[in-house]
């Protein structure tokens, strides 16, 4: 019986070096000052650290939405909404080694602006969260995704880039159509 792989250690180091240079590009992109993206709440955790709820079979993340409150403030009017971004080692590490032309980092940084991107989009109402899981999520949407992801990404000179974007070009449309 296969046994699912969660990242190793250097595996995880590549992951927090994409997480910064994600943030980086989303916000450029939407052009997000440093206090806006901090009232942006959200946190990105990997499998081995995911509740059982958080888990998914099939795709490579999941944004789940909580709600918080500020503990020192009693009223309901403290609330706000924090998103964790879940990623599915066992998915990525999967879909990384069964193909020779795919690369895990430039893997990582698109999954990354993709999950990023639809936090971004959760918390600027340009489109609802549903208490669904990834799987759910509308086609249209999840291909207009797929094309911002790509439109940020895109002016990146990286190696085995191109490759990660033609693994995921069925899923794209051209931004603004």
């Amino acid at each position: 019986m296969k046994t699912d792989r969660y990242f190793n250690r250097a595996e995880l180091e590549q992951v927090d070096q994409a997480v910064l240079i994600c943030e980086e590009l989303v916000n450029n992109y939407y052009k997000l000052s440093s206090g806006q993206w901090l009232k942006n709440r959200y946190d990105i955790k990997t499998a081995r650290d995911l509740a059982p709820h958080e888990k998914v079979t099939g795709p490579f993340a999941q944004v789940v939405k909580y709600e918080g409150r500020k503990s020192d403030v009693p009223l309901g009017s403290s609330r706000f909404s924090l998103y964790t971004v879940c990623l599915q080692d066992p998915a990525i590490v999967s879909a990384v080694t069964s193909r020779r032309n795919l690369v895990l980092f430039p893997f990582l940084l698109y999954v990354l602006v993709h999950e990023l991107v639809h936090v971004v989009r959760f918390l600027t109402f340009s489109h609802r969260y549903e208490h669904a899981s990834e799987a759910s999520v509308t086609f249209a949407e999840e291909r207009k995704v797929h094309g911002l992801t790509y439109t940020i990404l895109q002016p990146l000179s990286m190696e085995g880039m191109n490759q990660i974007f033609d693994f995921f070009e069925k899923w794209r449309v051209v931004h603004g159509q």
